[in-house]
């Protein structure tokens, strides 16, 4: 049993913007999936391109956000691992 490693500031300011973008990520994952099938009965009165909005949005709409939040993460974690020269990929 080995006692628990110490961090430095620089190793705490890495993982308070890798939980700030998590955490700021999680919120819009949030806010698609469960705000905005709370309110899908009421978007299904707007219509986009023939569709009720609900439905596309959440059938279309919802899938491209998710990507969208993925692509974002991954390019935000590389650009900290640069700044912070965690990058493992040596």
């Amino acid at each position: 049993h080995s006692p628990p490693m110490k961090l430095d500031e620089r190793q705490r300011a890495y993982w308070r913007r890798n939980l700030k973008l998590t955490l700021s990520l999680l919120s819009v994952w949030f806010g698609v999936t469960f705000v905005g099938g709370y309110y899908a009965s009421e978007l299904n009165t707007l219509s986009f391109l023939g569709f009720p909005l609900g439905f596309y949005l959440f059938a279309q709409g919802s899938l491209l956000i998710y990507l969208l939040i993925i692509m974002i993460y991954v390019f935000a974690m590389n650009r900290l691992d640069r700044q912070f020269r965690a990058d493992t990929r040596r």
